[in-house]
């Protein structure tokens, strides 16, 4: 029989696995009754990939609003039908002659400037949106190409970190629905010559990061007690303010009531706690507005 387990796993994924595969192995490594994910990773992609288990589940939205950073390995000279390593090579360019490291410094930096802050994006086939109910992979595999229409995303820092020609390591931090596969791709059509993603690990969620992860092989063979694991389920909602309610004012926004409170409103969404000792005073969040909490998700509490 399953557990009722809230909370949130930072997993570091290992390559070959695809994230909802991820999310499998989490939740009967815990045997927990609810798990999902909170934005995929693709197959050939290491790294960030927290994991909700139970009521954190109605949180995950929160992180896929989230901004991301991840180091990315580039290569130059050559296209891919997928944007990655997994594809199949379709094109084969010369690469540009460069006299020195330098040479080769200058000219990757010179591309960076256009591909920061807001710009338009053009998904990939081998994607997951859908058309007419479809997945676009679905169409790519058949070998039919449909036109897309560009998105705007937000590259908030990228720079180069390492350069082994014809490879170079990027760091990207961006918004949501960025595609790193992409933004290879674009950057390989802007030096002329081509590029694919071939490794691509994820660092950062929101304000959540690589360095407080565990491995799947340490989550399986529990080398920790399973509470080290699991973060509370208020660890995805650290940035949104927090407000301290009383009992009655607790029991009122269980019950779906609103709460006004004598403070200045900050127009926002909160996180709200009641006064009592943790772990289990958080209630859940709430839009903070003219000085009255309108509850918006709450946490069911344990029976």
């Amino acid at each position: 029989m399953s557990n009722r387990i809230d909370g949130v796993v930072l997993l570091d994924k290992p390559m070959g696995m695809s994230s909802q595969g991820a999310v499998t192995a989490v939740k009967r490594a815990f045997n927990a009754d609810k798990a999902g994910h909170t934005g995929t990773l693709d197959p050939m992609a290491t790294g960030l990939l927290p994991i909700c288990l139970g009521e954190a589940t109605k949180y995950s939205q929160d992180l896929l609003e989230a901004d991301k950073t991840y180091v990315a390995q580039v290569k130059f000279g050559s296209r891919t039908d997928t944007g990655d390593a997994e594809g199949l090579t379709i094109e084969e360019l010369p690469l540009p002659n460069f006299e020195n490291a330098d040479a080769i410094q200058k000219a990757l930096d010179a591309l960076l400037p256009k591909f920061t802050g807001a710009i338009a994006q053009v998904p990939p086939m081998y994607s997951a949106l859908k058309r007419d109910g479809k997945p676009l992979y679905e169409y790519a595999r058949a070998g039919v190409e449909l036109e897309r229409t560009p998105r705007e995303i937000s590259i908030h820092k990228i720079r180069w970190t390492n350069i082994q020609w014809p490879e170079a390591t990027l760091e990207v931090t961006c918004s949501k629905g960025t595609y790193i596969r992409v933004l290879a791709e674009d950057l390989g059509n802007a030096l002329g010559c081509g590029a694919h993603l071939v490794g691509l690990r994820r660092t950062e969620v929101g304000h959540l990061t690589l360095e407080q992860s565990f491995t799947l092989d340490s989550i399986q063979k529990g080398l920790l007690d399973s509470s080290s694991y699991i973060l509370p389920v208020d660890a995805l909602l650290q940035t949104l303010p927090h407000l301290t309610v009383d009992e009655q004012q607790a029991k009122r926004l269980e019950m779906g009531q609103r709460v006004p409170l004598n403070l200045p409103s900050i127009e926002a969404l909160v996180r709200i706690y009641r006064a009592t000792a943790a772990p289990h005073n958080f209630i859940g969040t709430a839009d903070w507005r003219s000085g009255v909490l309108h509850p918006k998700r709450l946490i069911s509490q344990a029976s």
